[in-house]
């Protein structure tokens, strides 16, 4: 508050009092007139009238700038904020089956939808303009952007779209300069992918670049997917830009250029489920639960049951076949998510989870279960449970279990 304001504020106190002390002083003891409680005031001139409505308009003015930001310190109080309740689209799903989903979202409670803009083979799926995408044949026109953007907001859904950063085996491929490498100077491949280096910058700004011009074209947030190291053995991995930092710190660098650079805008980021159960980087990945998400307004823990080992312990209960408990295996990681979070000082992001509904038969017999409505339905209400309100569902051919969305 302006020292301004606050002097005029003592004033009209120090006048109050000084009128009341007039006039109890005045008033004789055998005086029937009572003594002016305190909270009475006495009327003001038309000048002090304009100077008290200045004061409360200055006030209000200055409590509504320290609204801005809904909650959170990146000041994007103005962008559009939904409890998403939504399922992952690819490029292809955007650009041939968009009205199956819109219908979809008019008819259930599904309100949000997650779309591929540069995906896991680095492919970028739309009619981008982003130079370097261009330059290194990365653009694949799946889906228009314009069109795609302007129905979803027709039709009140809102619209995340998807970033892989790290894993882009095309980028990789095109600048090896970018990549990482192996021992013997060729690039790195892990489970037959390439990847960038989350050291170089260059990479960091390619990312950046498309989603400033999605956001431009009408997303109305930022996922960012892959915000991490392969997870193989970093002893096999050359980081040709590799500093004194280490992963981790690297992550959260990246994450910081990014808030930094798309300032006001809602941006998330996916990261891997057990790093909401194991305590520092123990994955090896550079993800530590408590300090991902401090640039993130969101954040998806990708808790998908069948990719949890046999017998592996959450929230200290352990599931010997964690696909066939999908209940127990949301709801445990949640918890343990939330405690976590109860201990960290300063910004957490909302925890907004993705879910499965896909069949994981490569797990084994006895291991597995069909997926379906039942399935989705117990991992719907784990999240309520957990004290959450949203959620995204994943599977890669997009065929979702409908039935199980409430239905409006």
């Amino acid at each position: 508050m302006k020292k301004s304001i606050v002097k005029r504020i003592w004033l009209m106190i120090l006048t109050s009092v000084l009128v009341m002390v007039f006039v109890g002083c005045s008033a004789g003891t055998n005086t029937k007139e009572p003594v002016q409680p305190p909270n009475t005031q006495t009327p003001a001139t038309q000048e002090e009238e304009d100077e008290n409505l200045d004061v409360s308009e200055e006030i209000e003015e200055e409590e509504e700038v320290e609204d801005e930001g809904d909650g959170t310190p990146f000041n994007n109080g103005d962008k559009k904020r939904v409890k998403a309740r939504g399922l992952y689209l690819t490029a292809s799903t955007a650009g041939a089956r968009l009205d199956h989903y819109i219908e979809l979202a008019n008819t259930t409670e599904i309100n949000a939808y997650v779309i591929d803009l540069k995906n896991d083979y680095g492919t970028v799926g739309y009619n981008s303009n982003v130079p370097l995408a261009n330059e290194i044949g990365a653009v694949e026109v799946r889906f228009d952007i314009d069109k795609v953007t302007t129905k979803l907001k027709e039709n009140d859904i809102y619209t995340i779209g998807r970033i892989v950063v790290f894993k882009d085996p095309i980028l990789a491929e095109k600048k090896p300069e970018y990549a990482i490498k192996n021992k013997d100077g060729g690039l790195y491949l892990f489970n037959g992918t390439n990847w960038i280096d989350p050291y170089n910058e260059e990479c960091w700004k390619y990312a950046i670049d498309i989603a400033r011009e999605a956001l431009d074209r009408g997303f109305d947030e930022i996922q960012f997917d892959y915000i991490r190291f392969p997870d193989g053995r970093r002893s096999d991995m050359v980081f040709e830009s590799k500093d004194d930092r280490e992963a981790p710190e690297v992550v959260n660098d990246f994450l910081s250029y990014a808030r930094k650079e798309l300032e006001g805008q809602i941006l998330s980021g996916d990261i891997f489920a057990i790093v909401c159960e194991t305590p520092g980087d123990t994955e090896g990945i550079g993800q530590v639960f408590e300090d991902v998400g401090e640039n993130l307004d969101y954040i998806s823990p990708m808790i998908y049951p069948s990719h949890y080992a046999l017998g592996q312990s959450i929230n200290g209960v352990v599931f010997p076949k964690p696909d066939l408990d999908p209940y127990g295996i949301v709801f445990n990681t949640l918890l343990k998510a939330k405690s976590r979070y109860d201990k960290v000082e300063g910004h957490t992001p909302i925890i907004r989870p993705f879910l499965q509904d896909f069949t994981a038969s490569w797990i084994g017999a006895g291991n597995y279960q069909k997926y379906g409505t039942e399935q989705v339905k117990q991992q719907i209400q784990a999240v309520y449970d957990a004290g959450y309100e949203e959620w995204f569902f994943w599977d890669p051919f997009n065929n979702y279990s409908t039935d199980a969305y409430e239905k409006k």
